[in-house]
């Protein structure tokens, strides 16, 4: 089990509206609409993936890499690890 099972059917429903964005998006560039209100829509693209991206990553830390830490060991340091590299590449997006 991962650790967004719980809440799958949310995570779902928010990436099919980004999805919606996305092809919107598409219909604006289709249509020659003005550039500032494409930017506009990518802003808020893009920020309705980063706030899907901190949820997900919220539940991977409160559930795989907790349960890790809890074993210990070298899973624990590479869970970790992995972590912390994942939110290093949130940061540098």
């Amino acid at each position: 089990m991962h650790g967004y099972t719980d809440n799958k059917q949310e995570h779902l429903r928010r990436l099919r509206r980004a999805e919606g964005q996305v092809r919107g998006l598409q219909r604006m560039v289709d249509d020659d609409k003005y550039c500032i209100d494409i930017l506009t829509q990518v802003s808020a693209t893009t920020s309705a993936l980063q706030s899907f991206a901190l949820s997900l990553l919220e539940e991977h830390m409160a559930h795989c890499v907790a349960e890790a830490t809890q074993k210990g060991g070298a899973e624990a340091q590479a869970k970790v690890k992995e972590a912390a590299e994942a939110i290093a590449r949130l940061v540098r997006s």
